[in-house]
């Protein structure tokens, strides 16, 4: 392939660099592309990082380095921006996890799964993605990210995007003490951490109906005792007692998940067992949301920290 005549972006060789991201940044603060070469080689690098990656990566905080844990991001660039500047960029001291739903909804889906996954590329070892519910299929198709990609780019980078996502690791285990994943948690008590690591997420590929795929990307907590129905429609609601009891039998102190606005940005429930972390504030220009991220240092204390929606270009969610 080669690059479109005119290209007037910084070039990308064999391996990704902090030239071509610092670049790239820009470029997309400016409503410019990148040349479709680029999107192919990225896509096709970050695919085999994370294919090789385990269902359930396992991160240990090392001295110097903090851990940030950010929520739904939603295709929000601009809100993407404001959390960088505020908390500092990717760097060997500072690590990102990135807990699913980069995509659909805000109208910049495109540039943050590139701009994620070019973090990813840079910097495999510091730079972690769990896959959220709207890293499907089924879900692109309704809710703006294929549509996104046909028109920026073209079909076979959505597919190549489709395939990529697939690929993700479904859950994030930090100096075994935190379990990150997007959803939540499962209809049977019986569930460890060792199933979640023999889950062959290669073999399923899209999430179905049932199952721990499913339940990790699609379920909630409640109030209530017990489990309940979804109010979703897929997955379902779990109770305290449900993760007190997984806390208990795989030695965690909480669960941390996303997938639901939080007004504050984050949410501490099932007496500080479960946490909700959204980062993506004023979620679709409509609801009067803040957005939070959690950074985690060598003491593995949870540091909230919130922050509030910046302008963007007016181009309304899901154009």
């Amino acid at each position: 392939m080669v690059v479109e005549e005119g290209y007037d972006g910084v070039r990308l060789g064999d391996e990704m660099t902090q030239e071509f991201i610092d670049d790239m940044t820009e470029r997309f603060k400016n409503g410019k592309l990148i040349a479709k070469k680029y999107v192919y080689q990225i896509l096709i690098a970050v695919k085999k990082i994370v294919y090789e990656e385990p269902t359930m990566v396992e991160v240990d905080v090392p001295e110097g380095v903090e851990l940030t844990v950010c929520g739904d991001t939603h295709g929000q660039y601009f809100d993407l921006m404001e959390l960088f500047r505020r908390n500092g960029s990717p760097s060997d001291k500072h690590w990102y996890l990135f807990n699913g739903d980069f995509v659909d909804r805000g109208s910049w889906s495109t540039e943050i799964a590139l701009l994620l996954y070019a973090y990813k590329w840079l910097r495999p070892k510091g730079f972690f993605l769990n896959r959220g519910n709207h890293e499907t299929d089924d879900m692109n198709k309704v809710y703006g990210f294929e549509g996104e990609c046909k028109a920026k780019y073209n079909e076979r980078i959505f597919r190549l995007f489709s395939e990529s996502f697939s690929a993700l690791p479904l859950a994030t285990l930090i100096g075994s003490k935190y379990l990150v994943l997007h959803g939540g948690l499962f209809s049977d008590d019986k569930v460890t951490l060792d199933d979640i690591r023999k889950l062959n997420r290669h073999a399923q590929r899209q999430p179905g109906q049932a199952g721990l795929m499913m339940e990790m990307l699609w379920t909630d907590p409640q109030d209530e005792p017990g489990r309940g129905p979804s109010k979703r429609g897929v997955g379902m609601q779990f109770g305290p007692d449900v993760t007190k009891r997984f806390c208990e039998n795989n030695g965690l102190e909480a669960v941390i998940r996303s997938h639901e606005v939080r007004m504050d940005g984050y949410e501490v429930q099932h007496d500080g067992k479960c946490i909700t972390v959204f980062s993506a504030p004023r979620y679709c220009d409509s609801t009067e949301n803040r957005g939070a991220y959690i950074n985690i240092g060598p003491d593995y204390k949870l540091r909230f920290e919130q922050f509030d929606a910046v302008p963007h270009p007016n181009i309304r969610p899901m154009t």
